[in-house]
């Protein structure tokens, strides 16, 4: 060995060695800082590392056959008498191949693992106040520290509803990082006595319960939007996230000057969240009608108030005063400030439930979505308008988005559902409830979508049963126990039990249903005429009819634009015998939801189309619309079509068999 390292030295190939190994380790340094910051992924640095490490031999050997001399690069001369050039070959190849592979072993495994997790969740504030009312501030503190960081596009953070979850309990912080798929938990308590507010919080590693940083506050109750901001700030450095000029802009500005205004807007927002809950909707509404009154300049209260206006026209009360109301409290929002995302999130909205103008909310909804990158709602929005645009892979991805921000949440889930529904995906349908359920083991929407897909796939009507076994226990509101009660008389007429739909349809409260579900009322007294006409009744059917018919009229003067109260009234008129006049509802519900502007909802307009014609006795045309709605994207199904009486005047037709054999044959 010793005539190798002899030959070593004389062709200068320890001074190339560390040379490499250097100007080596300088690269990796400056890599390992530079690329994050350029938001490079992990790959590219592992690249780096592994191209240097097969340098490394190739170097060696290059050294080892030429030197760098005055003249140039010269071949290094002939080996000296008594060595033996290719065992030193080798031996020098094979050290070279060993270095760079302990080095490997060593340094991969680093640039794997040198990017931060920077995931957030901020649970609930305690309030530590003697007065409890001033729970609401300590939610309004937590809830603008999460929507400061929400917006930090470098960030993840987990939205309010999946936070909130956890108000009251003794937080495993373990637990809780895992449940929510986060790095980092930030938890805090607030005392308020008088103008003096005290907030100490504190960020844990949510891996190993260790504490990153903990800071005290104790300000005047005009100070409490600085606080605010000084803790998002400091959130990001602990955490080396990047925070864009426009970002701290939004951060650092106050939402409004007047303390009452605000602890009115903190109390409204904390209400919305209760989307399922009219009477907290309507509470909202009053207390953000206070926070403007107090502050006309309030962008953000503007905006939310416009936010809810549209869910409220959207699910509750359908009217032009509605509609009207958010539009102009969102172009109110935005004229006072013109780049609050909250705001372009709202005039999205108007339009989306309003005008059914789904090119225009995309516009707003991808303006809202660089201000508020974390914001579950916006990519609930998007992927909303998606899908009504057939775009159906963007559209799943927006709503796994929004289930990956707000994981506590079923909403996004059972969304997502639908797509898979429409696309006849049962599997991955059942499979995407079955998550929900496990978020919400007593979710109305989920059972009731559980029970829908049972039918639609095999017609299979046990599983509404076991929906109502597994929710009958819960404590339910008014509207609940109404939603309940009318998903129960729509399977018993799927099974043909008449006199118990009749029955559960008749127990319906009017006065409690028309404050609850106004345009549903109506729906009740379609369900009582059909089941009496099942029954012979038809008197008692007709009765039933015409009283739907003079609400849904009623109804469609407030919302002339509605397609799914045209449709409905086409149906009704059509058990009438005003033939015409149902063809014309009918035609009038298309027109404003063609299946060409709205991939999502014009199928169920094209299938109650079809009901229109059966009814009328159209069998030929009422084939024809449910041959195209099996052919592409649509709720309707063969096992569907076989189980639900609407369309039992079809079964002798042998069209409609053949029609039944053909799809059956392709799923």
């Amino acid at each position: 060995m010793s005539g190798f390292f002899e030959e070593v030295k004389r062709r200068k190939v320890y001074r190339v060695a560390a040379a490499y190994v250097i100007a080596g380790g300088g690269i990796i340094q400056l890599a390992s800082a530079a690329f994050p910051a350029w938001e490079l992924p992990n790959w590219t640095l592992r690249l780096v590392i592994v191209t240097l490490l097969i340098g490394f031999p190739i170097a060696l050997i290059l050294a080892w056959a030429f030197d760098v001399t005055a003249q140039g690069i010269k071949t290094t001369p002939t080996a000296l008498p008594g060595t033996h050039r290719r065992r030193n070959v080798i031996i020098l190849v094979a050290t070279g191949v060993i270095v760079s592979a302990v080095a490997g072993f060593f340094l991969l495994p680093r640039a794997s693992a040198h990017k931060i997790d920077k995931s957030i969740a901020v649970l609930p504030f305690e309030n530590l106040s003697d007065d409890k009312e001033n729970a609401y501030f300590a939610d309004g503190i937590q809830d603008d520290v999460l929507t400061n960081l929400s917006k930090i596009g470098d960030l993840k953070v987990i939205s309010r509803t999946s936070v909130m979850a956890y108000r009251g309990q003794t937080p495993n912080i373990r637990e809780i990082g895992k449940a929510l798929g986060v790095s980092s938990i930030l938890e805090g308590s607030v005392r308020r006595i008088g103008n003096r507010v005290r907030v100490n919080v504190q960020l844990i590693n949510a891996s190993n319960d260790e504490h990153m940083w903990a800071e005290d506050y104790d300000r005047d109750l005009t100070d409490v939007f600085a606080i605010q901001t000084d803790l998002a700030q400091k959130i990001v450095g602990e955490l080396q996230a990047k925070l864009s000029p426009t970002e701290k802009a939004l951060m650092e500005r106050k939402p409004t000057e007047n303390g009452e205004a605000y602890l009115a807007f903190v109390q409204a927002h904390d209400l919305q969240c209760a989307v399922e809950d009219t009477g907290k909707l309507k509470q909202s509404e009053q207390l953000y009608a206070r926070a403007i009154e107090l502050d006309p300049k309030f962008a953000l209260a503007l905006a939310r108030y416009s936010q809810l206006q549209s869910w409220l026209f959207h699910t509750v009360e359908p009217t032009r005063e509605r509609r009207q109301k958010a539009r102009t409290l969102a172009e109110q929002a935005l004229q006072l400030q013109p780049d609050l995302p909250e705001a372009h999130l709202a005039m999205g909205l108007s339009y989306y439930y309003g005008d059914n103008n789904y090119d225009a909310a995309q516009k707003e909804f991808e303006i809202a979505r660089r201000g508020l990158p974390n914001e579950s709602e916006v990519y609930l929005a998007l992927a909303a308008i998606q899908r009504r645009q057939g775009k159906w892979a963007e559209s799943t991805a927006n709503f796994e988005k929004a289930a990956s921000l707000n994981p506590k949440e079923s909403w996004p889930l059972q969304n997502l559902a639908f797509n898979y529904e429409m696309l006849r995906n049962f599997d991955a349908a059942n499979k995407t409830i079955d998550r929900g359920l496990e978020v919400d083991p007593g979710g109305l929407g989920l059972w009731e979508m559980k029970s829908k897909l049972a039918i639609a796939e095999k017609g299979d009507l046990s599983v509404s049963e076991k929906a109502f076994q597994a929710v009958k226990s819960m404590p339910m509101n008014n509207e609940q126990k109404l939603r309940i009660a009318g998903s129960r008389a729509n399977v018993f007429l799927l099974e043909r039990k008449y006199q118990e739909g009749l029955r559960e349809a008749e127990s319906l409260p009017d006065d409690v249903l028309h404050a609850a579900f106004e345009q549903h009322l109506s729906d009740k007294y379609y369900l009582i005429g059909f089941a009496r006409k099942a029954l012979q009744d038809n008197a008692g059917a007709r009765a039933a009819f015409l009283k739907a018919k003079d609400l849904l009229e009623a109804q469609l003067k407030q919302s002339p634009d509605s397609a799914d109260m045209h449709i409905q009234l086409a149906k009704v008129l059509a058990y009438l015998g005003e033939k015409d006049a149902a063809l014309a509802e009918a035609q009038r519900a298309t027109e404003l939801l063609p299946e060409s502007k709205d991939a999502f909802g014009g199928p169920e307009i094209a299938a109650g189309m079809a009901e229109v014609h059966v009814i009328l006795g159209d069998n030929g045309r009422a084939i024809e619309i449910l041959d195209g709605l099996l052919s592409r994207p649509s709720a309707v199904t063969v096992q569907g079509l076989k189980i639900n009486p609407i369309w039992d005047p079809l079964r002798n037709d042998p069209r409609f068999q053949a029609l039944l054999n053909k799809h059956g044959a392709e799923a």
